[in-house]
């Protein structure tokens, strides 16, 4: 395991990608998306979705919601990369710039981590449509996630 360095503490073990992945495949939205992991690594994510005719707004074209959501389990995914052995996150802003139409076969996500602290990440994503092989970016994202510690989450408050 690596060891993850933030502002406020040091840990000597951070979340395996496969247990990031295994966490955003088994969310019904991946699912129905049709998500499919292309690599995973520390602070970093590619991610597949592949285009049918029930994302789309007119033929070829997707909708601007599927690419938002595969933008945003990229960066939170990548960001999930980070977190302490045991905690989890959760998206809690992102500003989406679309800067070309997302038409191809497959969508492209690659998301990376910009920033990491004991309670946010800011996390990043850039998608690419792929249309006979060409990537066109079509999306750039910006995000934060919280980061959780459920033991704590679930502690109750003191009143």
């Amino acid at each position: 395991m690596s060891a993850t360095t933030t502002s406020e503490t040091t840990t000597t073990e951070t979340t395996p990608p496969s247990r990031v992945e295994q966490a955003v495949l088994a969310m019904p939205m991946a699912q129905t998306l049709g998500l499919r992991f292309r690599h995973l690594g520390a602070g970093e994510s590619e991610i597949e979705l592949p285009v049918s005719d029930g994302l789309t707004f007119r033929p070829g074209q997707l909708q601007a919601t599927a690419v938002y959501a595969v933008a945003d389990f990229a960066a939170v995914s990548a960001a999930g990369t980070t977190l302490p052995l045991g905690w989890i996150n959760a998206t809690v802003d992102t500003s989406l710039k679309l800067v070309a139409p997302a038409v191809g076969e497959v969508l492209v996500a690659r998301g990376r981590v910009v920033s990491v602290s004991r309670l946010l990440t800011v996390c990043a994503a850039d998608v690419y449509a792929v249309a006979d092989g060409v990537e066109t970016l079509c999306a750039t994202m910006i995000a934060t996630a919280r980061n959780v510690d459920p033991r704590r989450a679930a502690a109750p408050s003191a009143a």
